[in-house]
């Protein structure tokens, strides 16, 4: 019996090392296959450039069965060129040096697994962190290193467009009147990772004080020595009937103070970009909703993000900067919290916005991410002066 019994455990015990074997061939293969395939988008040669503590120093590329035989009749000039060509696979993109060392310190405990990242063993690998040659396209989007602002980024709009920033590597302030930011913005704060590179900070500050606004952008500025962009999210709506506005009211939907931004961005000389939230209440009248105020307000932005970029498109004629960018982001119908309390107090007017616009629905802060990070990236570097319209089509029909 005990003779028995030690052959099960023997056959246990190699079938186990063989299933390991095997997972491992698989991950091995996986991550090769995949790498070969985002080798021309990410600008790399071969899988060693991606993932080099996979393969045995002396491993070298090995010329393919193709290669070889367009080798073996073709001329001395032909056969110079494909051995420079393969020169250029023997040493890794030095671009990729730094990116590929940071993603391999990473280890499973230190991360989360996320849908965009390539599991190996042991270590999550995020493509993302690659960095291609400096001409690829997602460098535009690169904010590492920067220094930005997002007024009203507690929570809904703003906060999403901050969290955008981080992701892409920007130290955010999200400057909001609560004495303590909210638990969204607490949520947001621990959903990023090590490997984003950007943080999330608050500050308090009523964006309607304006000598408390300028303090504290002006505080933010000299901490970084920069100021690379300001998102103007804070916004505050009322339902009334026009008669019925009193001037504070509308003083209050009226107020936008970007100012303290350019002042800053001029001083330390950065070339920034500013972000007007605006809305397509600014170019429409919402059906279903009683707000002229804050539509008037709106359409008050649009036209201040035109002049302010006309103004400040040159430095503002100050020497040695290079100019502002002012845009503006007008969404549709969003379900933020300002927003919700209306849907919940009027009856019906969720599915009146909802069969308005070209997709039936109502979007999502979230959705604006990508918005906010190309208007204040290099992305949009010959952008200003414009409004970006994001709202289901409802303004095209």
């Amino acid at each position: 019996m005990s003779s028995v019994m030690a052959t099960l455990q023997s056959a246990v015990s190699h079938k186990a090392a063989h299933q390991a074997a095997t997972l491992s061939n698989i991950s091995r293969r996986t991550i090769v296959s995949v790498a070969t395939d985002r080798r021309a988008e990410l600008g790399t040669t071969r899988s060693m450039d991606y993932f080099p503590h996979l393969f045995p120093i002396h491993c070298k590329p090995r010329t393919s069965g193709a290669e070889k035989r367009s080798l073996k009749g073709s001329s001395p000039v032909r056969r110079e060129f494909h051995s420079a060509h393969r020169s250029l696979y023997r040493q890794p993109n030095p671009a990729n040096q730094h990116a590929i060392a940071s993603a391999t310190q990473q280890t499973s405990k230190d991360v989360r697994p996320r849908g965009s990242q390539i599991i190996s063993e042991g270590n999550l690998i995020k493509p993302e962190t690659i960095q291609p040659g400096v001409n690829k396209t997602f460098n535009r989007f690169d904010m590492a290193g920067t220094a930005t602002i997002v007024t009203g980024g507690s929570q809904g709009l703003g906060l999403a467009m901050a969290e955008g920033l981080a992701e892409a590597g920007s130290k955010v302030y999200c400057i909001d009147r609560g004495d303590q930011p909210s638990q969204h913005f607490k949520v947001a704060s621990e959903r990023l990772l090590p490997y984003d590179g950007g943080q999330l900070h608050y500050r308090q500050a009523d964006i309607t004080d304006t000598k408390a606004l300028d303090n504290a952008i002006a505080d933010i500025a000299a901490e970084h020595q920069r100021l690379d962009g300001v998102i103007a999210a804070a916004g505050i709506m009322k339902v009334s009937p026009a008669l019925e506005y009193d001037v504070e009211d509308a003083r209050k939907m009226l107020d936008v103070n970007s100012t303290s931004a350019a002042r800053q961005m001029m001083k330390y000389k950065t070339q920034g970009s500013i972000c007007l939230v605006a809305s397509m209440s600014g170019l429409i009248a919402n059906k279903g909703l009683i707000s002229p105020v804050y539509n008037a307000s709106k359409a008050a932005v649009i036209q201040l993000a035109r002049s302010l970029s006309m103004e400040w498109g040159r430095g503002g004629g100050e020497e040695g900067v290079d100019g502002i960018r002012v845009n503006c982001l007008s969404p549709g119908h969003i379900v933020t919290p300002m927003v919700r309390k209306n849907l919940e107090e009027i009856p019906g007017v969720r599915e009146t916005w909802e069969s308005e616009n070209m997709m039936g629905r109502i979007s999502e802060p979230e959705e604006f991410k990508g918005a906010g990070l190309f208007l204040l990236s290099k992305a949009s570097s010959f952008m200003t002066g414009n409004n970006l319209v994001i709202d289901g089509g409802h303004t095209a029909w």
